[in-house]
C-alpha cells in the first residue's frame, strides 16, 4: 500500500479523495466506523480486510482504494476500474446475528447504496438480486461482494462514478453518464457509509430480523428482480428459469419454476423482458 499524493488536484478531472476529511467527517459522530484508510493502489480491498479480520481486527474499519488492480466480483469474475474513476470501498463487520441472517447483508448494502445515490446525485436506480445496482436502462452502476471470515463479514462495493462509455462494457454505466454532469465521489461515499450505518444498526439491534428492521419491505421497493421473469445461472453452470416471487427470511430468492418453487442462496440473474 502507498500513500495518496499530497495534492487533491493532481488530476482535475478525477481528483483524489481527501482521506483526512473523510476520516473526520465519518468517525466524528459514528458508533460503528472506527477508521477510514484511503490507499492509492491495492490488489483487493476485500482481501486486505479479510486478512485483517483473521488477525482479529475490530468491526468498523473502512478501506478505500483509488485503484484496485486484482479485484474480484461474484462468481470469481474480474472487476477493474480506471484510477479515481469510481468508489472502491470495503468495510469490516462483525454482526451479532444468526448466521442464516447474514444473507441479508449484500441486500442491506444495496438498499443503502440505492438510497444514498438518489439522495446525493438524484439518480434513481434499482437492485438486481443479490448484488447489483442498476440504472433505469438496466445497465450496471455498481456491484457488491460479501465475504465471510469466521465471525466477521467483509462487504465490498464497486461503484462507477466518472467512468466513460469507452472504459466500460456495453452492460455498464456510471453516475456521470446518467446525470450528464461531474459527480464528486466524496459526498457519495460519505452518504453511502452513513446510510449503511443507520440500516446496519437497526438490523443488528433486532438480530437480523428483516421484517422488524424494515429491510425486507424497503428492499422490495428498490428491487427490479422480484416479480420479473428471470433466468438464473447457478455456480455449477446449470440454469433455472421462472418467476422471481419473493426474497425469503434468509435473503434467498424464491423462484417459481415449471418444476416447483426453489429458494436460491446464490446465482447470476438475468431478467427477461416479457413480450
Amino acid at each position: 500500500m502507498t500513500d495518496i499524493p499530497s495534492s487533491r488536484w493532481s488530476d482535475l478531472g478525477r481528483p483524489a479523495l481527501d482521506a483526512a476529511a473523510l476520516q473526520s467527517a465519518l468517525t466524528r459522530d459514528s458508533s460503528l466506523w472506527r477508521s477510514v484508510e484511503v490507499v492509492e493502489e491495492i490488489g483487493s480491498t476485500n482481501a486486505a480486510l479479510v486478512a485483517a479480520a483473521e488477525d482479529d481486527a475490530p468491526e468498523g474499519a473502512v478501506l478505500v482504494a483509488e485503484h484496485q488492480v486484482t479485484g474480484r466480483g461474484r462468481l470469481d469474475r474480474a472487476w477493474t476500474s480506471p484510477p479515481r474513476a469510481g468508489i472502491t470501498v470495503s468495510v469490516l463487520l462483525r454482526p451479532d446475528v444468526p448466521a442464516s441472517r447474514r444473507g441479508w447483508l449484500p441486500l442491506l448494502t444495496g438498499v443503502a447504496l440505492a438510497e444514498s445515490v438518489r439522495e446525493v446525485t438524484g439518480v434513481l436506480a434499482s437492485l438486481k438480486w443479490p448484488n447489483d445496482l442498476l440504472a433505469r436502462d438496466g445497465r450496471k452502476l455498481a456491484g457488491i461482494l460479501a465475504q465471510s471470515s469466521r465471525n466477521a463479514v467483509v462487504v465490498g462495493v464497486g461503484l462507477n462514478v466518472s467512468t466513460s462509455a469507452e472504459e466500460l462494457p456495453e452492460t455498464g454505466t456510471s453516475l456521470s453518464m446518467v446525470t450528464g454532469a461531474t459527480v464528486d465521489r466524496g459526498p457519495v461515499l460519505l452518504g453511502f457509509l452513513r446510510v449503511f450505518e443507520a440500516r446496519y444498526r437497526r438490523w443488528t439491534t433486532v438480530l437480523g430480523d428483516p421484517i422488524a428492521s424494515q429491510l425486507a419491505q424497503d428492499y422490495l421497493i428498490w428491487s427490479s428482480t422480484v416479480g420479473s421473469d428471470v433466468v438464473v445461472t447457478m455456480p455449477d453452470g446449470s440454469t433455472l428459469e421462472g418467476v422471481a416471487q419473493a426474497v425469503d427470511w434468509d435473503g434467498r430468492l424464491v423462484l417459481a419454476t415449471a418444476a416447483g418453487t426453489v429458494e436460491l442462496a446464490s446465482g447470476d440473474v438475468r431478467q427477461v423482458r416479457r413480450m
